[in-house]
């Protein structure tokens, strides 16, 4: 069944702007990814972590003619310009918000990428005189993220006619929210606990957000032990409730008997995405009065297996 495209408006995001001769080689030595794999066709989804190899923050970064523009969570921009500055140290990069200026966007569906003139690749990219757009480098079923001037967005609705009608703005949220969910997607901090989740346990392994060939990065020696000794004991993953809405996020998930499995994040409708007990997985499962459903999509299959005859060793 063909799916709809939807455009809308992703108003949590926000833009920073990094420029310099050192933007570059000071992500490589703090982000997760590499960011060799950076360039002007092709985006990268990262992470920030502490020390201790726990999540921070996660933003794409993409790379224009006159610096690399970096898609992050509007409510904590600030506190990211910040960290960055901190590590910033000698390095000569200018690192600026850029948010009044650019706008985040979504297009998603079946002919998301083909509006956008991309190949359905993850993280394929493209900047030209209508804005940046990019497939999302996490999940190509995600679509395609556009950074654009208020001027670059009109100039794309004139040029491109095929592109759907700008959705109203709290409907288009709620449509990319449910479509995020029912891909098992988590949403940064709303989802992955700052300071408390290990990045394996967001998924970005399977999300293409880490490099374990990369040299040293923040936070690497942790996630590098965990991937090698096969100790991801917990995940997130997509629930769904056969009856009615589930209950409200960080409501405990337990098994039949009353054993502590993990909790529910971030929903929409009967679906959602929950912290997960890979121990648990087979285990009937509720949470309150609603039983639930783990449904493993396709594309975190393979992790979770190997997750699971690691420590079966």
């Amino acid at each position: 069944m063909m799916t709809a495209t939807t455009f809308c408006a992703l108003p949590n995001r926000g833009v920073l702007k990094l420029t310099g001769p050192d933007a570059r080689d000071f992500l490589q030595g703090i982000i997760s990814n590499n960011i060799d794999h950076l360039a002007a066709d092709a985006a990268l989804y990262a992470a920030l972590l502490t020390p201790q190899g726990k999540f921070l923050f996660d933003f794409f970064l993409v790379e224009t003619s006159d610096g690399l523009l970096l898609d992050g969570e509007r409510d904590r921009l600030a506190e990211l310009e910040k960290r960055l500055k901190f590590y910033k140290l000698r390095a000569d990069v200018t690192i600026t918000d850029h948010s009044e200026e650019f706008s985040v966007y979504a297009l998603f569906g079946d002919q998301a990428a083909t509006i956008a003139c991309l190949t359905d690749k993850p993280a394929a990219a493209m900047s030209d005189e209508t804005g940046v757009r990019y497939v999302d480098p996490r999940l190509s079923a995600m679509g395609v993220r556009l950074i654009l001037s208020h001027d670059e967005l009109a100039e794309l609705q004139g040029k491109c006619p095929e592109l759907p009608q700008l959705a109203p703005a709290d409907a288009g949220v709620k449509a990319y929210e449910a479509w995020r969910i029912g891909n098992g997607i988590a949403d940064g901090s709303h989802d992955i606990a700052v300071e408390k989740y290990f990045l394996l346990e967001a998924n970005f392994d399977a999300l293409s957000g880490v490099d374990f060939k990369k040299g040293c990065y923040v936070g690497q020696e942790l996630v590098s032990r965990m991937k090698h000794r096969n100790a991801v004991r917990k995940r997130i993953v997509p629930v769904c409730t056969e009856a009615g809405p589930l209950p409200a996020p960080q409501t405990a998930i337990t098994t039949r008997e009353g054993r502590e499995a993990g909790t529910l994040l971030s929903q929409a409708g009967n679906r959602g995405l929950a912290y997960l007990r890979l121990e648990m997985l087979g285990e009937p499962l509720c949470a309150g009065d609603k039983a639930l459903v783990v449904d493993i999509p396709a594309w975190l299959r393979t992790f979770i297996a190997d997750d699971n005859a690691g420590q079966s060793k």
